[in-house]
């Protein structure tokens, strides 16, 4: 079963010197900064770019060659993800424009009043989409892996300040359910992702791009427990300086027992995230093996 350790790529220097050029330079020589990083991980990082490769090769078809460049490429728009991700919430200014599609639905959910679940996957960059969402009448809740070197996620913070957001970061003593919890009573939104999981975690087996693989079942028993509407949201870049957001309709699960509505809701997730790996198959970051079981 694969076992990824919820902590990402990137040394606390190397955050520095690209804050320190998007400060000094812009968005733009940070990008073309990233083109070398990126060629670094590419021919350095080689576990990441074996399971990265045989998710383009293997999964999706693509030939060896293609499959090369399309790691090169994934690894960039990560790169870029971050970059956009710093300069949206601390202010920097930059050209990135945003296409809100679906936040009606969101609005939607936070005037019913019974709290929302917002079902994400690590595709694209919601992130940086986020900031998009302070006039919707619910506080939003964002639940993180908590396995970031310190030292980045303290930095990060004090180059962006103080976020609108709340982040509930997953514990292993698992006291991030008390505050999820908390957060559905108070008619708040969560959103997490749902296409990761820990050592330890409850998984199910789902085909996903032809081949079973392991979803954690929790996010989906929370939706079902508290029988909180659903949407499936992501933030997906769809040019050089520009996002698309999607917000799903409303999914409403409650008139199913909890069983049939984690499965349900599960099955339903796996369908979106597979739309949209398919369509932006460059923007998944994904550094493991997937499909091992």
């Amino acid at each position: 079963m694969p076992a990824w350790q919820g902590r990402s790529k990137g040394k606390l220097a190397g955050y520095r010197i690209f804050v320190g050029v998007l400060k000094t330079a812009g968005v733009g020589p940070a990008y073309l900064l990233l083109r070398f990083v990126a060629l670094y991980y590419l021919v350095f990082s080689f576990k990441s770019t074996k399971h990265t490769f045989s998710y383009f090769h293997k999964r999706l078809g693509y030939g060896s060659v293609k499959s090369w460049f399309k790691v090169y490429e994934n690894y960039n728009l990560l790169g870029q993800s971050i970059i956009d991700k710093v300069v949206v919430m601390a202010g920097i200014k930059n050209k990135l424009t945003f296409e809100l599609d679906g936040i009606n639905n969101l609005h939607e959910i936070a005037a019913l009043k019974k709290g929302g679940l917002l079902l994400t996957a690590h595709i694209g960059n919601w992130e940086a989409a986020s900031h998009l969402l302070t006039d919707i009448d619910a506080r939003i809740n964002i639940v993180t892996f908590d396995g970031e070197n310190s030292g980045i996620k303290n930095y990060l913070e004090s180059v962006t300040g103080k976020s609108s957001i709340n982040f509930i970061p997953i514990k292993e003593d698992m006291s991030h359910i008390f505050k999820i919890s908390e957060a559905f009573l108070e008619n708040e939104l969560v959103c997490m992702p749902a296409d990761r999981f820990v050592e330890g975690a409850k998984t199910i087996g789902v085909k996903f791009l032809g081949e079973d693989a392991s979803f954690p079942i929790g996010p989906f028993m929370l939706a079902a427990k508290f029988k909180v509407p659903v949407s499936f949201v992501y933030g997906m870049k769809e040019s050089t300086y520009h996002y698309h957001f999607f917000g799903s309709k409303l999914i409403d699960y409650t008139d199913m027992d909890m069983e049939a509505a984690s499965e349900r809701i599960l099955r339903d997730f796996v369908d979106s995230m597979e739309n949209k790996v398919k369509k932006y198959p460059e923007q998944w970051y994904n550094y493991y093996n997937f499909w091992q079981q």
